[in-house]
């Protein structure tokens, strides 16, 4: 958070507070108490936009740098995540060569039946 000379820098409107309290029934006394407490509180410990802000800005710096590296091949992914990849880029040369095979088989054999078709029309004519 930040501050000035060790005061976190939280906007407070104290006469709006006391106002308001007094407004209600409060003596001045009472909405003075009230009000040094609230400002007495431990602020260090509250989440600005500042705060915020800065920390999305840093993630996504964080994000793109690795990205970069990721991409550059810098960095290397995580090892599940690469045997995870390598597992799939199996699998898929699998299921393609086992469908290049199917297709051929599927060829040949409408091949081997046009033939028989064929030479079945030629013994007729």
């Amino acid at each position: 958070m930040r501050t000035l000379n060790s005061k976190p820098l939280i906007m407070f409107d104290t006469l709006a507070y006391a106002k308001k309290f007094i407004s209600v029934g409060l003596t001045e006394a009472q909405v003075e108490a009230h009000a040094e407490t609230l400002t007495a509180l431990p602020t260090e410990q509250l989440t600005t936009k500042i705060d915020l802000a800065e920390l999305d800005n840093s993630l996504t710096l964080r994000m793109i740098e690795l990205e970069t590296n990721l991409k550059s091949g810098l960095i290397e992914p995580e090892p599940s995540l690469k045997d995870t990849i390598n597992d799939m880029g199996l699998r898929l040369e699998a299921k393609i060569e086992n469908t290049k095979s199917e297709t051929i088989k599927w060829v040949a054999a409408m091949l081997v039946a046009q033939s028989a078709i064929i030479a079945a029309m030629i013994k007729l004519i």
